[in-house]
């Protein structure tokens, strides 16, 4: 294996005097002297035997090589300034990578806030997001593959915060041949009917939710696939309404006007599977998911 001959600091010195000017400039804002800087420079150029600045009346400037090298320096520059940043997270006791399962029926758009603000503020930690039906946040939360769980309950063992509560609406396209009866629709009237549903994607102990009476039944693996189904009118379903507001607001989706049961709830809770060993980042986006999860309940309410 062969080392590298040149020095990160080399090339640092050499960028600060391409952008403040001149070697005194760069002297100055690393505090270093003007003879170190100088030094350092025209040791980087032999030992990559290329000119890389060139006088130009009282200024010194890149030459075309030192140019297209400086120009690749920066990002390798740029990469290690993020190393240094992220290692000093880790000595901070922030992780390294947090983890978080999320049901499919939280709302997308608030779930893009919140990792907006997790990628402005835990930049350098990674992130592991976990899609998930029903029980299979309780499969991860015992497997211990996720350090929080966006979830429809608290599985036994964990302790949860409430945030909101998920409604979901009986909704079929206009077109369908139930919103043509013209009267209340009742259960035998949704039975004859093919009605969409989202897989639970646990497997330790898979479960249903919500009614599923109908003799024909299509099982898909995401909700995207759920309401493309209904929307198509192949078929309806209980969709969460936070999902189809443009849908229903433009005619695309109709609400099914049943005797009974034409909207339901389902909480929805914020676990974390240690609060004793959460680092700060887990901690700071378990924090913005509760915030969150405070609004869309306002809303609802």
């Amino acid at each position: 294996m062969n080392l590298p001959r040149t020095r990160a600091a080399q090339w640092r010195m050499l960028q600060a005097v391409v952008d403040l000017g001149g070697f005194a400039q760069a002297a100055s804002a690393l505090h270093r002297s003007q003879s170190s800087i100088s030094h350092a420079v025209a040791t980087l150029q032999q030992q990559l035997g290329v000119v890389l600045l060139a006088p130009e009346g009282r200024r010194m400037v890149l030459t075309p090589a030192g140019s297209a090298l400086l120009r690749d320096a920066r990002q390798w520059l740029a990469g290690l300034e993020r190393l240094e940043a992220r290692a000093q997270k880790l000595r901070q006791g922030w992780e390294s990578e947090v983890r978080l399962a999320v049901d499919s029926l939280f709302p997308t758009e608030t779930l893009l806030r919140i990792l907006r603000r997790f990628a402005d503020q835990c930049g350098e930690t990674r992130l592991q997001l976990h899609e998930v039906v029903m029980s299979g946040a309780d499969d991860a939360l015992y497997a211990g593959q996720v350090d929080l769980a966006i979830a429809t309950r608290v599985p036994s063992g964990f302790l949860g915060d409430w945030l909101f509560d998920a409604e979901f609406q009986a909704v079929a396209a206009p077109s369908h041949p139930l919103l043509a009866l013209g009267r209340a629709i009742e259960a035998d009237d949704l039975a004859q009917h093919t009605q969409v549903v989202v897989r639970d994607s646990g497997e330790t102990a898979p479960r249903d939710a919500g009614w599923l009476g109908a003799r024909q039944r299509w099982t898909v693996s995401k909700q995207e696939t759920s309401q493309a189904a209904v929307l198509s009118g192949l078929a309806y379903a209980w969709l969460p309404t936070s999902g189809i507001a443009a849908e229903l607001a433009d005619g695309r989706l109709r609400p099914l006007p049943l005797s009974s049961g034409g909207t339901r709830k389902m909480p929805v809770f914020l676990i974390v599977a240690d609060p004793a060993a959460a680092g700060p980042a887990t901690q700071s986006l378990a924090q913005w998911i509760r915030a969150e999860g405070e609004q869309q309940g306002s809303t609802k309410a």
